[in-house]
């Protein structure tokens, strides 16, 4: 049964409409983009599948087609540290195909997923080949560091409605995450998991960026309305009190 293979065993040739789900195809010249899409393989990734986990080593450059995963990392106390999520069109992991290392994180899908993987011998070979890879590939790291930047600041933030807001703009980053558009299919569960607070603390935060008209939740997924007031931390902590504390 399909369940009981892993997801490399599941793995299988990409469809037209799953080609159109990745966004640096374009950027390659014919004779690149004909070696990338030889390789290219997906993986139809069940809620719970690891696609990477801390220690082995790296095979493939992955990217989410489809879906919703999550990058964490557990410490010396068993405790689990989530970093990000990865939504439709994102790309993750190039460092460490980079230096061709054992991973230092887990990435775990949330939902039912589809997971491109482009094997590690040809992401090498497209940077040594492609001017238009090599510049997606120097956006993407550049983007990431502001991101994980961010994460820290994130952190160490106590007003959990801006946490939320922090981390939903992460969410919405049009370079990292250009699949996603102005609707970000997640639930509030799979959002709590990533912010790392309840439900029903995540439920009462997307009530007050509704309210603000920073976003709009609807069935199956939220709609960004303003997506700089999402990143501004000023503008939420000015903005988002409790009846109490605005008295």
């Amino acid at each position: 049964m399909t369940q009981d293979l892993s997801l490399h065993q599941r793995r299988r040739p990409p469809s037209v409409e799953e080609l159109q789900g990745i966004p640096w195809l374009p950027l390659l010249q014919p004779v690149e983009r004909e070696r990338a899409l030889a390789s290219l393989v997906v993986g139809d990734a069940l809620a719970g599948d690891y696609v990477c986990r801390v220690g082995r080593s790296v095979t493939y450059w992955f990217g989410v087609v489809e879906g919703l995963l999550k990058m964490s990392s557990d410490n010396a106390q068993g405790q689990t540290m989530t970093f990000t999520g990865v939504p439709p069109g994102g790309w993750f992991g190039e460092g460490t195909a980079l230096k061709r290392e054992p991973y230092r994180y887990n990435i775990q899908a949330l939902r039912r997923s589809v997971v491109a993987g482009l094997p590690i011998d040809t992401f090498h070979w497209l940077l040594d080949h492609s001017l238009g890879f090599n510049r997606f590939v120097m956006n993407q790291l550049n983007e990431r560091l502001g991101q994980f930047i961010a994460a820290r600041e994130i952190d160490r933030l106590g007003n959990p409605d801006v946490r939320v807001a922090r981390s939903l703009a992460a969410l919405f980053n049009p370079v990292l995450y250009p699949g996603v558009g102005e609707v970000l299919r997640i639930t509030q569960q799979e959002l709590a998991y990533l912010v790392g607070l309840s439900r029903q603390r995540v439920n009462e935060a997307l009530a007050a960026l509704q309210e603000q008209g920073a976003i709009r939740v609807e069935y199956g997924g939220l709609r960004v309305l303003d997506l700089a007031a999402l990143r501004s931390s000023g503008f939420q902590l000015a903005r988002l009190q409790l009846p109490s504390q605005a008295a």
